[in-house]
């Protein structure tokens, strides 16, 4: 019997099954003035098509809180509240083909003010659309402008961002809100020591790392439904301990653990185990190199996790939940692939997929 395709219940949410579509950023809003941070039709055909095509949940992309958040100027932002119907017309679809509405939440910190990648993505300066990118410390991801440090008026703004980003977020629709706190983002920022060198209550030991983090969390939950779910994104490691090579302090798996402990203690439902993303250094290329971390997470802690990374066919994904190495599986490059994957793994394991009425007729 499949453990893929069996609903999973969290808080008063039911998702129909554990096979969900993994944040990914498109880069495809219009990055003009009036039109900035809102989805297009793009963005409403990319969605409801993986909604249709079985995911029982599909995440948007980062989000950003502020602006200032986005990692480009082409990305989704919710800073507005003139912005809610462009993202109800999206979560709406998203429910309409029998899937849950999720997003991500999300602030870029240092690295903000990209360009998209497929256009080499260097950094934007303010004749190209850019902004000066802010950060816990003065400290440059590599390649990147050194930036501004954040008082803590400014941490004060971001922690009041994500809150009312989240509030918009429900307003429009949407059933599960995820907080970045990972790939080297603003909160991931805060919580490594390759990027936080500061001295105050935000920096220092993992308490004070993690200080915004929880900031956040409970800004979040306090605005988010009591019976609906919030998830933590976090990078499991820096990929820095991992090598013998570099003696840096960096932020590791055992950080991590305790983390996601804090984090259920505030309310998160469920950890989003990804990695890496504060420098550029060397990551393994097994298979497992990711999930691995996830399972240590689900074994020595009590929240629950969903794994990620490459995840390429049914069977290993269902084999994670049957293991007992993770709750739920977030699926990326394959259902950039294949809008249907989650319905054609359902074919794959023998169990019936989600075809939406106007499909399900051609079988």
């Amino acid at each position: 019997m499949t453990t893929l395709f069996t609903p999973i219940q969290l808080r008063g949410l039911e998702i129909p099954n554990r096979a969900w579509m993994s944040p990914m950023c498109t880069y495809s809003a219009d990055p003009s003035a009036t039109a900035a941070g809102r989805p297009t039709d793009f963005h409403l055909a990319h969605y409801s098509a993986r909604a249709a095509g079985g995911a029982g949940l599909v995440v948007l992309e980062a989000t950003g809180v502020a602006p200032e958040g986005r990692i480009s100027p082409f990305d989704l932002g919710l800073w507005d509240d003139s912005q809610i119907p462009d993202f109800a017309r999206v979560a709406s679809a998203i429910r309409a083909q029998g899937a849950v509405a999720g997003i991500q939440l999300a602030h870029a910190g240092r690295k903000a003010s990209t360009g998209r990648p497929w256009e080499g993505g260097a950094w934007l300066g303010a004749d190209a659309l850019g902004w000066t990118p802010h950060g816990a410390s003065p400290v440059a991801f590599p390649g990147g402008p050194v930036p501004q440090e954040m008082s803590r008026e400014d941490i004060a703004a971001v922690v009041t961002s994500f809150a009312e980003a989240a509030r918009r977020a429900l307003e429009a629709g949407f059933q599960v809100a995820e907080i970045h706190a990972a790939h080297g983002y603003l909160l991931h920022s805060f919580l490594s020591p390759l990027a936080n060198e500061r001295t105050d209550e935000y920096g220092g030991d993992l308490a004070g790392r993690a200080r915004l983090v929880l900031e956040v969390i409970d800004a979040v939950r306090e605005v988010w439904p009591q019976d609906q779910p919030v998830f933590l994104r976090i990078s499991t490691t820096d990929w820095v301990e991992e090598n013998p090579e570099d003696a840096r302090e960096s932020w590791t798996y055992e950080q991590s653990a305790q983390l996601a402990t804090w984090a259920g203690e505030h309310g998160v439902d469920l950890v989003d185990a990804s990695s890496g993303g504060s420098d550029v250094v060397p990551i393994p290329h097994d298979e497992d190199y990711q999930t691995r971390y996830a399972a240590r997470l689900s074994r020595d802690t009590a929240v629950q996790v969903a794994a990620v990374g490459r995840v390429k066919n049914a069977e290993r994904a269902d084999q994670l939940l049957r293991d007992g190495e993770a709750d739920a599986v977030f699926v990326g490059r394959e259902m950039l692939r294949d809008p249907s994957w989650a319905n054609h793994a359902a074919r794959e394991l023998g169990t019936t997929p989600r075809f939406i009425e106007q499909y399900a007729y051609a079988l």
